[in-house]
């Protein structure tokens, strides 16, 4: 993420055991309510293209990298890396910038983060708005590491089956996560870029995903990181926050796709029951944030006093 006009402040926040977070504060200083962002993966950072869903004369936003993302050092890192940390940061990352409560809006693993950090920090979190909602079960992490998402992308599951022996592809998911781990710099490279192909073949509902160039340069670091905390189980027990749901009182708005390949929909269905103020709203859609449909509802809601 770069600074624009709207930029407050650029921070290099020191989170403590080597880490250290890229933070931009960005939009109006004086509105009422501040909005803190928290970015998928877990692994990707935060692009310039999140600043659209947000209008800068009219919200403050804190943007932030997690830990080993973006222009967060050390990059690619994964010591200190767990969800227990990234909940810890949000509070380092709201304190240094002087807001004491606030809005938290994130898709996908943001969705997850916001839900953790909301289940620590109940007085902190004014409102929710999620997207594409994932709370680290192991069937979620099944619905695409072990197929459930063949059902709508039949070609790209093929596809990234047989990138395995025949003998994994059962369970390929298993083997490239081995290899992404391992001492090999071309075995990590190539697992986690077919594991981060697949996921980007199905995160789309308009079908739009940019083919795969085998010449480009390939960054592992993001796909190693989201790839640390899913064979983890996101380093939460089994069922956590769906089990504890009923404890997060605040206003809760979920943009959910009926057609989202990467978190199955009915995820956000169960947790909406559980929830006590919360409003799903479903959308023609994928999973993906730029799908139009999400994008419209996300900006509409997040826009609202």
């Amino acid at each position: 993420m770069t600074p624009d006009q709207h930029t407050l402040q650029e921070l290099m926040l020191d989170v403590g055991n080597g880490h250290q977070l890229y933070v931009q504060d960005w939009g109006n200083p004086k509105v009422a309510k501040t909005i803190i962002y928290l970015h998928g993966g877990p692994g990707s950072g935060v692009s310039d293209d999140k600043k659209s869903i947000f209008n800068p004369t009219t919200q403050r936003v804190i943007f932030f990298d997690q830990r080993g993302c973006g222009r967060s050092l050390p990059y690619g890192s994964l010591e200190h890396n767990t969800t227990q940390d990234l909940v810890e940061d949000i509070s380092k990352v709201a304190d240094a910038c002087q807001v004491d409560s606030f809005v938290l809006t994130g898709g996908s693993w943001g969705s997850l983060l916001a839900l953790a950090y909301a289940l620590e920090y109940p007085s902190r979190v004014e409102r929710m708005v999620l997207r594409g909602v994932f709370t680290g079960r192991k069937e979620e992490i099944a619905f695409i590491d072990e197929g459930g998402m063949k059902v709508f992308f039949p070609e790209a599951w093929e596809e990234y089956t047989h990138s395995v022996p025949a003998k994994y592809r059962q369970k390929p998911a298993n083997y490239h996560f081995q290899r992404m781990f391992g001492e090999d710099e071309e075995a990590i490279q190539e697992s986690t870029r077919a594991y981060r192909k697949l996921e980007g073949a199905v995160m789309r509902l308009d079908d739009r995903t940019r083919p795969d160039d085998p010449s480009e340069e390939f960054d592992p670091a993001p796909g190693r990181i989201e790839c640390h905390y899913l064979g983890e189980g996101c380093f939460l027990p089994e069922g956590y926050i769906l089990k504890n749901a009923h404890k997060l009182t605040m206003p809760i708005d979920i943009v959910q796709g009926r057609y989202d390949a990467v978190c199955p929909p009915i995820t956000a269905y169960e947790l909406s029951k559980k929830l006590p103020n919360c409003t799903l709203n479903w959308t023609i859609a994928g999973h993906s944030g730029n799908d139009r449909a999400n994008w419209e509802l996300l900006k509409s809601l997040l826009a609202r006093p």
